[in-house]
């Protein structure tokens, strides 16, 4: 049988990895296990915390040719529909926490924050960023989990539905015009106006203490595959890029995890907003502009993340950039059960296993990424249907409908 995505529009470049070796001391500062460790303590201590499920796709590890394929399903994590819990929340839990030590001089407890004990002083501030949905979402709970005020910008091409679900944690939503990184730009220019603190998950010069910590956060969700399928060790992992924060936060846990055993990470991206493939090319963060027009709108951005980008640089052995005829058919396996489960999985979410199964469908990127009979690949599901309408035009049923059918 042919696959339908050996037809599928898609573009490989290959990284620059240094050679395998431990994780470098370099980067720490930046990612690390002990940083990580902390992160976990802090999240393991919200209500409703609980570790996603790891699914075993068999079915499609038996037709693409591989020994497992392993899905970091995400959709369910603190009930926001997508990995972004784990980073914006924890980036304002950070930032809240080092306002009281400034001004009690007392280190606090997650507790003590969730408890209120702090809220005449949390209650003055104001967190705010831009999205694509759902690491705006993120910031939007962690600020009504804290106690404190969220106002998000979003740029014009966003969603309706992305925009309520943004509004349902009590934030005020600003639509601006351009794309992502205009938004970005403008929630900096009017943070600064007003004194609000920008929560934002990409880094740029003058600006990288948060998104290090948005980063940090995305690494529970790496720890936590790591021990869900231990002994075994993944030999590939698919990853979306984005800004490259996810990307680096699990480059960077993989990597500090089994140095010179680490696996082979691909970064996998829409073809119209290609900035990390691009990076590689040019050998430095390199933007894209345009609309930035995909159904990946979470993967919509046209600027690596500055501290990002060492790590993805020097850890990834490879770039895809995929059309979104790609995460549309994945998702549509998904949803069938075909795969081995059934799984609802969003646009942006499905990417990395969209580009696995582009690279699985063509022999000559197997044998560029060394995919065989014997690999163990990864991919991470990070987000289920965040924009319900679109999931249902996409799959043909809504997402409630696919998990009534699991």
């Amino acid at each position: 049988m042919v696959s339908p995505f050996s037809s599928v529009k898609a573009r490989l470049v290959k990284g620059h990895p240094a050679p395998k070796a431990p994780y470098p001391d370099t980067f720490k500062p930046i990612l690390s296990l002990a940083a990580g460790q902390e992160a976990q303590a802090v999240i393991s201590a919200w209500k409703g915390y609980e570790k996603t499920p790891l699914v075993s796709l068999d079915a499609l590890a038996a037709e693409t040719g591989v020994a497992r394929v392993l899905y970091k399903q995400e959709a369910g994590r603190f009930g926001l529909g997508s990995f972004k819990a784990l980073g914006g929340a924890y980036a304002v839990y950070r930032l809240l926490a080092a306002m009281i030590r400034e001004a009690t001089g007392a280190t606090p407890s997650p507790q003590d924050i969730l408890s209120g004990r702090y809220a005449d002083l949390i209650s003055s501030v104001t967190v705010t960023c831009a999205t694509d949905g759902n690491h705006g979402r993120s910031v939007a709970w962690g600020a009504k989990l804290f106690g404190c005020r969220s106002v998000i910008f979003i740029h014009e091409t966003v969603s309706e539905a992305r925009k309520a679900a943004i509004a349902s944690y009590g934030a005020e939503v600003i639509r601006t015009p351009g794309n992502y990184d205009d938004s970005v730009r403008e929630a900096a220019r009017v943070a600064a106006q007003n004194g609000w603190h920008v929560v934002s998950d990409t880094s740029y010069p003058g600006y990288t203490d948060v998104p290090r910590n948005v980063m940090q956060g995305y690494s529970v969700m790496a720890d936590e595959a790591a021990r869900q399928m231990a002994p075994l060790k993944p030999t590939h992992i698919f990853i979306q890029g984005g800004v490259g924060g996810l990307a680096a936060a699990v480059t960077a846990h993989f990597w500090e995890t089994l140095g010179a055993d680490a696996p082979t990470v691909i970064v996998v991206e829409p073809e119209n907003a290609a900035c990390l493939l691009e990076s590689a090319v040019a050998g430095t963060p390199t933007a894209v502009g345009g609309d930035l027009d995909t159904i990946m709108a979470g993967l919509a951005c046209g600027e690596p993340s500055i501290i990002a980008w060492p790590i993805l640089a020097g850890g990834v052995s490879a770039f895809m950039a995929i059309a979104d005829t790609a995460a549309a058919e994945t998702m549509k396996r998904l949803a069938s059960g075909e795969a081995g489960a059934t799984l609802v999985g969003g646009e942006s979410g499905v990417a990395g296993l969209a580009g696995y199964l582009t690279a699985a469908a063509r022999s000559d990127w197997r044998d560029a990424l060394g995919l065989n009979e014997h690999s163990v690949v990864l991919c991470f599901g990070s987000e289920g249907d965040t924009d319900p309408d679109l999931y249902t035009t996409i799959v043909g049923r809504s997402g409630r409908d696919v998990e009534a059918s699991a």
